[in-house]
């Protein structure tokens, strides 16, 4: 069973976007949890949806400590964070309820008005659809990997040592303490994912 947890800083005005891609699942998630991390603009989304757990919190946490509370209380087999921000193609599920292994990756769908920003960086991973960008992940982590809920608790997130100020590269760091503890790695060759580049995303560092 899966848990996706909706993380927002800032994202009020594009939250309904994300959970109701979540709320219209082939397969729903067992359990959704949405965490505002101190920005103060997603209150009103509580009366929108109450099939969804809420944490509205008071002060800004930052990403690590944000995200660490978040996947402690989280007692599904699997977990994925999900900015709200962005979106999850409607098989999403569907599809990763079929894990076998202890992380599953999947591909991405680049959008928003400032996606010319991942081509730049990654052009040899990325290509031109429909006019978004194709980012394969292919043996690659990303933040909204599906992984096993015990072994994200063993490892924990943490800033990455020397990320930039603006992205701590929690799920770097997650990722590769993963893998040192032996986890196994499959991939689902599909964009699952739909990652929305805007003018209010919080990593600036790219």
């Amino acid at each position: 069973m899966i848990t996706v947890v909706v993380a927002s800083y800032r994202y009020g005005h594009l939250a309904s976007h994300c959970i109701e891609s979540l709320l219209s699942q082939s397969r729903a998630p067992e359990r959704i949890l949405f965490v505002d991390d101190g920005a103060g603009d997603c209150a009103f989304l509580q009366a929108l949806y109450p099939e969804v757990e809420f944490v509205l919190r008071d002060q800004n946490l930052g990403v690590v400590a944000n995200f660490q509370d978040m996947l402690e209380r989280v007692n599904s087999e699997y977990v994925m964070f999900v900015g709200a921000d962005n979106w999850l193609r409607s098989d999403a599920i569907e599809i990763l309820s079929q894990a076998q292994s202890d992380i599953v990756t999947y591909n991405i769908v680049v959008t928003g008005e400032l996606k010319d920003h991942i081509p730049r960086r990654y052009p040899e991973s990325t290509q031109p659809v429909h006019g978004d960008f194709y980012w394969r992940r292919a043996g690659q982590h990303h933040g909204s990997m599906l992984y096993k809920t015990s072994l994200g608790k063993k490892v924990g997130y943490a800033r990455r040592p020397g990320a930039h100020a603006n992205h701590p590269e929690e799920d770097w760091n997650l990722w590769n303490g993963m893998l040192a503890e032996g986890a196994s790695v499959s991939h689902v060759d599909q964009g699952l994912l739909y990652y929305r580049r805007h003018r209010e995303n919080f990593l600036k560092s790219y």
